[in-house]
């Protein structure tokens, strides 16, 4: 493909480069050689730019002059992910069922569905036009999904959830398991009954063996444009906000509400019936106990203002010294001498 057919499918601009140069693929920029496109979204890389073997650089539209071939966009991360596209085609898959599926003769299916190998669709199931279901999928009685349903090899919908069109359920999602609910009975616990569904709307993306739980009474909901990363926890009663980011291990305890716009980095903790408002970042590892307010960043556990955990955790390597020096003090100040010099 060449290069100036790339720039005109990414939107971005050529500059200081053969538009006629053939580009057969994609890579990163310490991988890349002659013939391949890489990308700068990171500052710390700017200095790779100048020695990658690669073609030609996608940059922001502020990236200096270099002599190296430069594809400018107003979104070099976007405009590389779309240069993906150009040469990646995923395996398609032929509409069909496949002779080892199991369904039930009330479920009703859309046109041009992939059904595949071992695949087992309960009874009242709604499944839209355009599904792909990979080899083990289930599908439990009465769950109602949309159009452009893709889910890879072992995913499971529960029973009587929801799911929209264009929802993506990478291998191992199980949506609608049951919320951790028990209450105590003397000695021993007894299950209360998760009679709500799981709810995911449109244009949700769930990856690898994450679990949205379904709610005792009500629903668990995960709006429009949510991305669940990896061995994601999605409590019972939780309601995530559209075009959110739930990233590696985050776990969300019952009943949490979470809004729109926010990003909870990997191995966030939420403990229950807290309310996260929209735009809010909390940063990785951090563990939240209350209600956080719209556009707050907030790190640590408890967390609290990011910025003021920056400057907590530049002194916590000094706090040694600055308890033999708090020490000292009162001693000079009781008049009972110095510390010993190896006192902590």
């Amino acid at each position: 493909m060449k290069l100036a057919d790339i720039a005109t499918a990414i939107c971005a601009s050529l500059e200081n480069a053969d538009p006629n140069i053939e580009i057969a693929g994609v890579a990163g920029i310490e991988e890349a050689v002659a013939g391949q496109i890489t990308f700068v979204a990171n500052p710390k890389y700017a200095a790779a730019a100048r020695t990658t073997g690669a073609s030609a650089i996608i940059v922001a539209e502020d990236f200096p002059a270099i002599p190296k071939g430069l594809l400018r966009s107003q979104n070099p991360y976007l405009a590389f992910a779309r240069a993906i596209d150009l040469f990646y085609k995923a395996p398609s898959y032929q509409s069909g069922i496949h002779p080892t599926a199991v369904i039930a003769p009330t479920a009703k299916i859309g046109a041009n569905a992939h059904i595949g190998a071992y695949v087992v669709i309960d009874g009242d199931v709604s499944l839209g036009d355009n599904a792909t279901l990979l080899p083990h999928v289930v599908i439990y009685r009465g769950a109602k999904i949309g159009n452009n349903f893709f889910a890879h090899a072992h995913a499971v919908v529960r029973e009587y959830c929801t799911v929209g069109d264009d929802v993506i359920l990478q291998n191992g999602v199980v949506v609608g398991c049951d919320g951790f609910g028990f209450a105590r009975d003397g000695d021993r616990w007894e299950k209360i009954t998760q009679s709500g569904p799981a709810v995911l709307e449109d244009d949700v993306e769930v990856q690898a063996n994450s679990c949205i739980d379904r709610a005792s009474v009500g629903e668990t909901r995960i709006a429009r444009g949510v991305k669940v990363d990896n061995l994601v926890q999605v409590g019972h009663g939780s309601a995530v906000g559209e075009n959110t980011l739930l990233c590696a291990q985050v776990g969300l305890a019952g009943s949490t509400v979470v809004g729109k716009n926010v990003i909870l980095a990997g191995q966030v903790g939420v403990a229950g019936h807290c309310h996260i408002g929209d735009g809010v970042v909390v940063t990785a590892q951090s563990g939240t106990h209350g209600d956080i307010p719209p556009g707050a960043m907030v790190s640590g556990s408890p967390a609290f203002d990011h910025k003021q955990w920056l400057r907590a955790v530049g002194l916590f390597n000094r706090l040694p010294e600055l308890a033999r020096a708090v020490r000292k003090l009162q001693a000079r100040r009781s008049g009972n001498g110095e510390p010993a010099e190896n006192e902590p």
